[in-house]
């Protein structure tokens, strides 16, 4: 099987139907060519259209999981240079777009300073890469997807959720109460986390989304809320799908059913606040 964005999305075609193929395969590469037109106007209809465009959150994802198999076999620094190399191998084999250019830009400074061991600053890495693409291509500064990856990249960094510290236990042991409470706050504050970078990340975008389209998707907090979340699970069991698949298929037919779970949620939320 040819090493392609289209001989890899023929995996999923063989181990999941559509539209949960065609949903992967844009969340994963940004392939839209097997999406269903239903699917894809519910997307937009929604304010979902983002998830099958690649970001940050893909490399993201990609770089971690291959961080934590290599830091269990070779020390740190040459994991990050492979890392390195693995971002650009991405960026050549999804095609060179503006979102995932500035994706890359962006992992790939973060790399390099913690291979210095250097402190991180995300706004300053933001501005960098932009500043570098716009020296690169002064012509991206008219683009529409440059002009979306980097305006909700800015609304997330400055919305992000900032660490929490732990909060001490008085006793060893809880009661039933107690950790039911604690469970309760733990959720109440993930779903706060995701609304509020979800909701800054399109307000930065509204402007430019009103005046390219001339409409906007007042449903799209809420379908974001519910499916944003899963996102980043689905990219995590996709890439292991693909790995999977292409090392032995009928071990992949099992990981398919754990990733045909989630999509099917996502799409009858796409498909039911898109009737709201």
């Amino acid at each position: 099987m040819p090493f392609s964005v289209a001989g890899l999305t023929s995996i999923f075609n063989h181990l999941l139907s559509e539209p949960q193929a065609g949903l992967l395969a844009g969340i994963l590469f940004g392939v839209k060519a097997s999406m269903s037109n239903q699917l894809y106007d519910a997307l937009i209809t929604t304010g979902t259209l983002h998830i099958v465009a690649l970001s940050g959150q893909n490399i993201s994802i990609l770089i971690g999981v291959v961080s934590l198999v290599l830091l269990r076999i070779v020390v740190r620094p040459l994991a990050n240079i492979v890392s390195l190399g693995i971002i650009v191998g991405f960026i050549l084999f999804v095609g060179p777009s503006p979102s995932v250019i500035r994706a890359g830009i962006m992992g790939g400074i973060t790399l390099f300073g913690v291979s210095l061991g250097r402190q991180v600053w995300p706004l300053l890495i933001w501005a960098l890469a932009v500043a570098i693409m716009l020296v690169l291509n002064p012509h991206w500064i008219g683009d529409l997807s440059f002009q979306l990856s980097v305006m909700a990249t800015l609304g997330s960094l400055l919305f992000a959720a900032k660490p929490r510290r732990p909060q001490p236990d008085s006793y060893e042991r809880q009661d039933d109460i107690s950790s039911l409470k604690k469970i309760v706050s733990n959720v109440q504050n993930v779903l706060s986390d995701n609304l509020r970078v979800t909701l800054a990340a399109q307000v930065f975008t509204i402007p430019i989304i009103m005046f390219s389209f001339h409409r906007i998707s007042l449903v799209s907090p809420l379908s974001n809320l519910l499916v944003g979340w899963l996102i980043a699970p689905i990219m995590t069991m996709g890439f292991a799908l693909v790995l999977v698949g292409l090392l032995f298929m009928p071990l992949a037919q099992l990981v398919a059913w754990f990733v045909w779970v989630p999509l099917t949620f996502v799409i009858w939320v796409i498909q039911w606040t898109s009737r709201i």
